[in-house]
């Protein structure tokens, strides 16, 4: 459980929001996260092997990894992505809540 905590939410999450940052910074669409959340899942999985000695072929690891990789990924993008519309177009757009924006007149 300290290594999920600490490798997989703590390491490799801020590698995950980091990117979901940098995607919805250079306007990419969201779908883009999957693929670099399951890659970050796989490095994951790697250094659970390489350095704790866990099982490197886990199915369960690797989607239990994957799915929380990818989730943080998706998080940091539509977070990053409601900053970056209130703050690019403030003439059209308000913050409404941490995850989205609405037009001014509604």
């Amino acid at each position: 459980m300290m290594v999920f905590l600490g490798l997989t939410v703590v390491l490799f999450g801020g590698c995950a929001f980091m990117t979901g940052q940098a995607l919805a910074s250079t306007w990419r669409p969201w779908w883009l996260t999957l693929p670099y959340g399951l890659m970050l899942g796989a490095a994951d999985r790697f250094l659970v092997y390489a350095l704790f000695r866990g099982e490197l072929l886990s199915a369960a690891g690797y989607g239990r990894d994957a799915l929380v990789l990818v989730l943080i990924a998706l998080a940091a993008h539509r977070l990053t992505l409601a900053r970056r519309m209130v703050e690019q177009y403030p003439w059209l757009y308000q913050r409404n809540g941490p995850f989205g924006w609405k037009a001014l007149g509604e």
